[in-house]
């Protein structure tokens, strides 16, 4: 079932957005003030959800039809984001791929190359499905990537991430498994770390607070000078498409240990601005987007 909206600007790279709870429907509004993105579906399983309903007033062509619109309406999209679970993406992906859609995954199901926009966007451009590793990850990486690049002989990365428990919702809570083994293999994979953990901490506290991720490394001979002058230019770019991204603590050699602790306030579109752990991984979709955008209209102006 699905209901049909007013035809959208052309010239816009069409999105489809399968999953429309709270993460789904934040995107849609990112992409509804996106200067290069329209949203051509939003897919979910109940027209009277909440995130429907708000799709539907804003005139969203919606349907409840799961995966199924997609493949009944391949010109819906030219590329879809997965804000569904590791688990479902996992039956999507081979879908997308017969579809030939190019798939930007927000699930910890970890199939396509894992995307942090500030550390891999070029890597990233060249392929057709990306998976945003986890809010923790977008979060920390950055900050685990300039570790593996100015530090020699990285042993050990930990970060943990805390979270306001409203921030945390049923499908967060349902893959806190695949989260913490995808968030670990992504901190490995950036960083060259030998060994890596990850924790979550979901706190009740009132009012909510802000995500924090502290990063903590192990290392032969800290040098907090050539880390400093990795990690500068890493955070400038993380805050072009999270503006409340900062570094708060650090970075600093405490009982042989380099500590960095950064905080992530969100832009408040649709969740409320303490959920900087949604908000971070959904601006690196959007950021991700809009480069395809750009890649696709400069292949277009060329006549490729």
């Amino acid at each position: 079932m699905s209901r049909k909206a007013v035809v959208q600007p052309k010239n816009k790279l069409r999105i489809a957005i399968i999953g429309s709870g709270n993460i789904g429907t934040d995107l849609l509004i990112k992409i509804l003030r996106s200067p290069s993105l329209e949203c051509g579906a939003f897919i979910g399983r109940n027209l009277s959800s909440v995130g429907m309903v708000k799709a539907l007033s804003l005139g969203v062509t919606v349907s409840a039809d799961g995966i199924n619109y997609i493949v009944q309406n391949p010109d819906c999209c030219e590329l879809i984001f997965d804000a569904t679970s590791a688990k479902s993406h996992l039956e999507h992906a081979p879908v997308f791929k017969k579809l030939n859609k190019r798939v930007i995954d927000l699930t910890p199901a970890k199939i396509g190359l894992m995307s942090v926009p500030s550390v891999n966007l070029e890597d990233s451009l060249a392929e057709f499905n990306v998976n945003m590793v986890t809010c923790g990850g977008q979060a920390s990486i950055p900050v685990a990537y300039a570790i593996g690049q100015s530090q020699t002989d990285v042993d050990y990365i930990e970060v943990v991430s805390s979270i306001a428990s409203r921030s945390a919702g049923p499908a967060t809570r349902q893959n806190l498994d695949e989260y913490i083994k995808t968030t670990e293999e992504g901190l490995r994979e950036f960083s060259g770390a030998t060994r890596t953990k990850a924790i979550l901490n979901l706190n009740p506290a009132e009012p909510c607070i802000d995500m924090q991720a502290t990063i903590f490394a192990k290392v032969n001979n800290p040098n907090i000078p050539k880390l400093v002058e990795i990690l500068e230019p890493l955070v400038e770019n993380v805050r072009k498409y999270v503006p409340g991204y900062e570094i708060i603590f650090g970075p600093i050699v405490e009982n042989d240990r380099i500590v960095v602790i950064a905080r992530v306030r969100g832009l408040g579109d649709y969740l409320p601005a303490y959920a900087g752990n949604l908000d971070i991984i959904n601006c690196a979709a959007i950021a991700m987007a809009e480069e395809y955008a750009s890649l696709a209209h400069s292949k277009g102006s060329t006549g490729e």
